[in-house]
């Protein structure tokens, strides 16, 4: 894998991290993006502002637009690229759970 990238990096903040949970706070300007990555955990989502995702995803890329506020959840074992495709600075909340 090449040490350049080509859009600028997400910044993640970790808020929390202990036994039960890991969160994540996300800040993406225009175009950022997470780096390719598998989820080892399941987790939800919960977008702090109108998120216009662009998912990179091993079966084809696709665009989702997720309103401020509206949570969702994932599986463990998620693969993808998360990139802002809005004109706007994006942010969200990634919470993981250890335990089930």
């Amino acid at each position: 894998m090449s040490q350049f990238r080509a859009r600028p990096p997400a910044v993640p903040t970790v808020l929390l991290d202990d036994a039960v949970c890991r969160i994540t706070r996300w800040d993406f300007e225009p175009g950022a993006d997470t780096g390719h990555h598998v989820h080892g955990l399941g987790y939800v989502v919960v977008p702090m502002t109108d998120c216009q995702f662009l998912l990179e995803e091993p079966g084809g890329d696709r665009r989702v637009d997720i309103a401020k506020g509206a949570a969702y959840r994932r599986e463990a074992g998620a693969e993808h690229n998360v990139v802002n495709a809005g004109t706007e600075p994006m942010s969200f909340i990634e919470i993981e759970y250890k335990q089930s």
